[in-house]
């Protein structure tokens, strides 16, 4: 089966950066779309962001001007840069895939991103 591994969380000061990585275990062309997710302790998964094959974007309005969502096809790998970040970015982090093809959803196993004040 496909798998998505993220990578790049960790500790960060509020107004900090941090770039996730989700690398594939497949070519990525046939996802579309790729999302990024994440989900505060106790509490539901929610949207961050998502790429088409056709690198059009779309952003919660949480992170909208501050993350970046893009997919290096190359090195089979999807990205969020998180800039200016806030304590209420905290969370774990997750990669989501979905096969254009037969529309099947993978998941990543999530990485941690803790926000300092």
């Amino acid at each position: 089966q496909v798998q998505l591994v993220e990578s790049g969380g960790g500790l960060v000061q509020a107004g900090g950066s941090l770039t996730l990585s989700c690398a594939a275990s497949t070519t990525i062309n046939r996802f579309n779309p790729m999302h990024w997710y994440r989900q505060r302790a106790g509490m539901q998964r929610d949207l961050v962001a998502l790429i088409t094959s056709r690198d059009r974007t779309t952003y919660s309005d949480a992170v909208k001007g501050r993350f970046t969502i893009s997919r290096d096809n190359s090195k089979n790998t999807l990205y969020l840069q998180m800039n200016s970040l806030k304590p209420e970015d905290t969370a774990v982090y997750y990669c989501r895939a979905t096969d254009s093809d037969d529309l099947t959803t993978y998941w990543g196993q999530g990485t941690q991103v803790t926000v300092s004040s």
